[in-house]
């Protein structure tokens, strides 16, 4: 059961560790455009300082957050609660342990999402 944390009415993000990720969930995570885009912009900021609100993506606010929901599981994204904002840090030090040189290829400019 996810525990509550602060004064937060939503429960604290679960996360899961990318040491415990299939490599097809991490393919499929990174297989959507809008998923590499949240990526993206991820690894060009630093760590917790974007809220989910700030990223510029073409869908509403559920559909992002199914966004989110999925790089959690797929252990590319880590996010707390910082007051009424949810912020992120792109989990790119454990992710390149599990899956060597995944994340740099699907950071690199010349590859279209």
């Amino acid at each position: 059961m996810a525990q509550r944390t602060g004064t937060s009415h939503r429960a604290a993000p679960e996360h899961t560790h990318p040491d415990d990720v299939p490599v097809l969930t991490a393919l499929a995570a990174l297989a959507d455009p809008v998923r590499v885009q949240l990526v993206r912009e991820l690894a060009a900021s630093a760590d917790w300082s974007r809220s989910c609100g700030t990223f510029d993506v073409p869908v509403g606010k559920a559909a992002k957050s199914h966004h989110f929901t999925v790089l959690r599981a797929a252990g590319l994204v880590e996010q707390r609660d910082e007051g009424p904002r949810r912020v992120n840090r792109l989990r790119r030090e454990e992710f390149d342990a599990r899956f060597p040189g995944l994340l740099a290829l699907v950071l690199r400019e010349d590859v279209v999402s």
